[in-house]
């Protein structure tokens, strides 16, 4: 037992040390306090709804009503029965957040490195380095929880990965199950993709090397084994799993029927995100060298210069105050490269940039093929549009990578690979496999090209690059083009001065090597050495983007609105309807609304597909037919900064009956139709049920016909309903066939799609009951297979286990 204790301490005080970091670095939790995230800001307002049902009922409700005119909540935090993997996860992220994923960071790396069988002290450093890559810590400040969350499982799914190659069959099978599971249950598949993207280079190079020794046996047990993993962690999954596959068909990411666009010209049909949208965020070529020196673009859109620059006095030329200008300055536009909005640069590095060089010559093998064909990979793809013909090709062929957007994002994959490879350099440099004469070539080749790098960039800054932005002129019509050739100025200052910093820390890191190299320097302090540098390196870059002044006091992130003279007047009305905020700080902060009302807007990346085009063909034209529709009861109006709500009488209610139902060709028609279309009177549909019917159908509606709400849930809606005719009734509710049930009198009836996006149904004449239920089948589906998954699962960790210790006892 001694012996245990003694083997594991050094990974327990490790693991101390990574929550110690954690905590030191986000240090205002320990107040109390919590980090300010916009996204976290809009989802809060997103999810309200389904929090107080939750709250108040103790159920679950898998729609809310409160954004978008209705959606389900499958992508906004939903909780599923039997998701015992999720349990797992939050006993994972035990620390205050953004502490946790800072954590999660440091520990999914630490094992990844221990499954390549480095040294702990060097997986520690490895940790650091990744941990605190900037875009990782950038994305905490902002509000990407799920895609830091995902991120942060990453490591750890490749280490079971890569145990399971090294023929430790159990540990890597088990380990595969959990991390994959843990990195599905993010619910980012966007980075859970990109994963996948990586683990097919992985799997090429170990195929390569399995052909070439002869082991390929051994290479396709171990596929098999890590395949049966990879199912076991979707079925722990599987609720979550299957209920996004089911909504991203009806969502913004599946396939449209429009073959207009609002402007009425013709356009192709889309079976996925428009190639405009994914890559409107494209990394630009020279932009790559951010990875390298952190303001080489200039940092983010708006940058603190301070009162010494330029900027500070081409404001104070322009008639501002000095209070004036030192705030204006604090907003300095110094990004100049080609994507629309920047919030920070994705800056791996200038000490483990130079590691990752030197590994280059000192690694040899598949290690680090993969390492660099995925480095490769994430780059060019990054590079969207300013790539067109590599791009295009992953868009049209490439399967599901048209569902994602910002191309991007595709980096966390080099920001994974290149720590790899830089600590594997001082693996290297530690062993004596290679002679010290081949590590001091190595170490020239390296300080060449990295010192040279930057010796070029400082010497010939004016003849390479303009320093000039995307939004230049716009400044220039603004201030006059002497205000952006200060800014101009200061782009190229914060270029001199951190092009200068990288090229000192890379000398300091040859320093270090070369000290090493000549027996100045034993192994632990190198190790101390470049802790101390990549800490330095990339916190001191990091604190300007993220720190204490992104933390606020618990209650004010927790509760982020708070009612204005509007919300509480509409909040009297205690009736069923939807709310359009049309105030400044509604559109600034589109989950607002959703916070209080049932709201026409809100701040979702996949909303429903055809709600999003009935927003960009009518809700934002101010269509009043399709706002009345909707049962727009208030608008929340503005005026001279007083804000008041609009009592809309035209509002059609929550339900009517039509006189007339006429059927269209097409979805075009359908949405066209909406323009003049008397939608208290009349209908239209293109439901193929109605294809042996007339084209237009006339009901009968005289006065005494009516049609109720008596009771809502934003899982439940009741009406009761009269009328001496048969008729056609039309709900003010989204359409959604994949859980939404509707029952007469306790019957289950159809009811099909009208109006584009709302619900219809005939309902007989006389007195009746009317209604919709929310019943997805998926969740019940979804719930069972995780369940048994878990009991599988759970029974084949007891036999590992049993089968480990009794074969360390025979």
């Amino acid at each position: 037992m001694a012996f245990s204790f003694k083997r594991f301490l050094p990974h327990v005080l490790i693991l101390i040390g990574f929550v110690v970091l954690s905590l030191t670095y986000f240090s205002p939790v320990l107040q109390g306090k919590k980090i300010f995230q916009s996204d976290i800001m809009h989802y809060i307002g997103m999810a309200q709804q389904q929090k107080e049902f939750a709250e108040k009922t103790g159920e679950e409700t898998y729609w809310t009503n409160s954004a978008f005119g209705g959606m389900p909540t499958y992508q906004l935090g939903a909780k599923y029965p039997h998701n015992y993997i999720k349990k797992l996860d939050l006993s994972l992220r035990f620390l205050p957040r953004p502490a946790d994923y800072l954590f999660l960071y440091f520990l999914g790396f630490y094992i990844l490195l221990l499954a390549l069988k480095v040294d702990f002290k060097l997986a520690a450093l490895g940790a650091l380095a990744f941990g605190f890559s900037t875009y990782l810590i950038i994305i905490l400040g902002v509000g990407h929880n799920s895609k830091a969350h995902a991120i942060a499982y990453m490591p750890m799914v490749l280490a079971g990965i890569i145990l399971t190659f090294r023929k430790k069959y159990i540990l890597g099978f088990l380990l595969t199950v959990v991390a994959l599971g843990l990195e599905i249950v993010a619910n980012h598949f966007q980075m859970t993709y990109y994963l996948l993207l990586l683990v097919i280079v992985l799997g090429i190079a170990y195929f390569i090397d399995a052909y070439r020794k002869k082991l390929l046996p051994h290479f396709f047990k171990s596929v098999g084994l890590l395949s049966i993993a990879a199912i076991l962690a979707v079925g722990l999954n599987a609720t979550n799993i299957m209920a996004t596959q089911e909504y991203a068909k009806e969502s913004t990411r599946g396939k449209s029927e429009l073959t207009i666009s609002t402007d009425g010209s013709s356009k192709e049909p889309t079976n996925g995100l428009s190639k405009d949208y994914i890559t409107e965020y494209s990394y630009g070529f020279a932009e790559t060298f951010n990875l390298y020196i952190p303001k080489f673009m200039g940092g983010g859109n708006t940058e603190d210069v301070g009162k010494d620059s330029e900027t500070y006095k081409a404001y104070i030329n322009l008639g501002a105050s000095p209070i004036e200008a030192l705030e204006a300055s604090k907003n300095a536009p110094m990004y100049w490269g080609d994507q629309p909005i920047v919030e920070a640069p994705a800056y791996v590095g200038a000490v483990i940039i130079f590691l990752f060089v030197l590994g280059l010559f000192l690694v040899k093998g598949r290690l680090k093929w993969w390492l660099v064909g995925g480095t490769i990979l994430s780059l060019l793809l990054s590079y969207g549009k300013n790539l067109d013909f590599l791009t295009n090709f992953f868009i049209d062929y490439v399967p599901l990578y048209n569902k994602f957007r910002a191309v991007t994002s595709i980096q966390v994959i080099l920001e994974l690979c290149i720590p790899i490879l830089g600590i594997f350099a001082l693996v290297r440099l530690f062993n004596d496999f290679q002679k010290d004469e081949e590590k001091l070539k190595a170490l020239k080749y390296t300080v060449g090209i990295t010192a040279g790098l930057a010796l070029v960039f400082l010497l010939f800054k004016s003849i390479l690059f303009d320093f000039e932005g995307l939004r230049d002129d716009d400044y220039i019509g603004a201030y006059g083009q002497p205000f952006i050739n200060a800014v101009i100025e200061d782009r190229k200052a914060l270029f001199t001065a951190d092009t200068i910093r990288t090229l000192i820390l890379v000398l300091l890191s040859a320093g270090t090597v070369f000290l090493f190299l000549k027996k100045k320097l034993s192994e632990t302090l190198v190790v101390v050495v470049f802790a101390i540098l990549i800490l330095f390196d990339l916190v001191s870059v990091n604190r300007q983007y993220v720190n204490s002044d992104n933390f606020e006091s618990a209650l004010r992130v927790d509760k982020p609105y708070q009612p204005n003279a509007a919300d509480k007047q509409i909040l009297k009305d205690k009736g069923h309807f939807r709310v359009l905020d049309m105030s400044s700080e509604g559109q600034q902060r589109p989950g607002r609304a959703a916070y209080f009302h049932n709201s026409l807007f809100g701040y979702h990346a996949a909303k429903l597909g055809r709600y999003n085009e009935l927003m960009e063909f009518h809700i934002y034209n101010n269509n009043m037919n399709v706002l009345n529709m909707l049962n727009t009861k208030y608008i929340i109006a503005e005026d001279q900064g007083r804000v008041f709500p609009y009592d809309n009488p035209d509002a059609n209610g929550n339900a009517w009956f039509i006189g007339e139902l006429k059927q269209l060709r097409d979805a075009n028609s359908e949405i066209k139709a909406l323009d003049s279309l008397d939608t208290k009177t009349k209908a239209v549909t293109t439901v193929s049920d109605f294809s042996s019917k007339p084209d237009i159908i006339k009901y009968q509606v005289d006065s005494t016909a009516s049609i109720q709400l008596t009771e809502f849930k934003p899982n439940y809606l009741k009406y009761e309903s009269t009328n001496t005719n048969d008729g056609f009734a039309v709900f003010s509710e989204i359409y959604y066939d994949q859980g939404w049930n509707a029952y007469l009198n306790g019957d289950l009836v159809p009811h099909q799609r009208v109006n584009y996006v709302l619900r219809g149904m005939e309902i007989p004449k006389g007195n009746h009951t009317i209604e919709f239920k929310f019943e997805p089948k998926v969740v019940a589906t979804g719930s069972k297979i995780a369940l048994a998954s878990s009991v599988i699962f759970g029974v084949l960790l007891l036999l590992g286990i049993f089968y480990t210790f009794k074969r360390k006892s025979d």
